[in-house]
């Protein structure tokens, strides 16, 4: 049975200790700022981004994994013997895919044992699939096996976040169907979710904490009579919101799994700060 190893991209947010125990490959997408190249959660992390976010005159942009690092990644594990199952950021909101495409040409006769896999999704609603495949792999699962469970977990998964502002969406052109929320009343804080690879708008709420009560009632929803309830908060600069959301939900829906974690960079740069999403899965 031939070794399989999987990359995704610095979006899923998966937990350094999860990455490690799993032994899953990360690339990382790219931020540009005041001429500057960054990559995602390497060169500039979360803390230092929003700290700076604050005070800029000059708003940062986002770039996909560069095809030189997909490469030098999917070479690798070639050359260790691996095949290699590569889930990634929806085409629809990022070329990443594009990348990869083009770096699984450039590894020649290998290209065969590379299959890529577009999520439709990021962050831990993109996570949990690449965490079902990664278990799956360690106990036996072939690669046609993993493809059904990402292709099971990618319908099975979802994220509901509340913004602060509709700004940093509309002005990095990521703001697909919430288009309509545009020039809504200052004080509503919007409910997005990712529908069919990109951000959907669903509800606006008048403050943030009811925000976050409907937050859980839409995951909720989702997982009502489920089994095996995963849940991940993920947040911009706003740990004490989202760790809080993370209690309740748990509380609520005992799942049999949680995570924590940020926010990184390069979707900061479209969320902007005060950002709290809760992401789901379930069997």
């Amino acid at each position: 049975m031939s070794k399989i190893a999987i990359v995704t991209d610095s979006t899923a947010y998966l937990p350094t200790d999860l990455v490690k125990k799993h032994n899953i490959t990360v690339v990382p997408l790219v931020v540009i700022w005041e001429d500057k190249t960054f990559e995602d959660g390497i060169d500039i992390q979360s803390a230092e981004f929003y700290t700076r976010l604050k005070t800029a005159k000059k708003m940062p942009s986002t770039s996909q994994v560069s095809i030189g690092n997909m490469h030098a990644a999917f070479q690798n594990l070639i050359d260790q013997g691996f095949d290699v199952l590569g889930i990634f950021i929806s085409s629809k909101l990022s070329g990443t895919i594009q990348s990869a495409t083009q770096a699984k040409e450039m590894v020649g006769a290998a290209a065969e044992r590379i299959t890529i896999v577009d999520s439709f999704s990021t962050s831990m609603s993109m996570g949990f699939p690449v965490l079902a495949a990664a278990r799956a792999l360690e106990n036996g699962a072939s690669l046609n096996d993993c493809l059904a469970i990402v292709e099971k977990a990618r319908e099975n998964s979802g994220i509901f976040f509340a913004v602060d502002t509709l700004e940093f969406l509309h002005r990095g052109g990521r703001i697909g169907g919430a288009q309509r929320f545009i020039g809504s009343a200052l004080n509503l804080k919007p409910i997005l979710t990712l529908k069919d690879g990109k951000v959907e708008g669903t509800e606006r709420i008048r403050t943030k904490s009811k925000a976050h009560d409907r937050v859980i009632e839409l995951v909720a929803e989702k997982v009502k009579g489920k089994t095996n309830i995963r849940l991940a908060t993920l947040h911009a600069n706003a740990s004490d919101d989202a760790k809080a959301l993370l209690e309740r939900a748990a509380q609520r829906l005992n799942p049999v799994e949680t995570i924590f974690t940020e926010v990184s960079p390069v979707i900061g740069t479209h969320t902007g700060p005060g950002t709290v999403g809760l992401a789901y899965s379930f069997d």
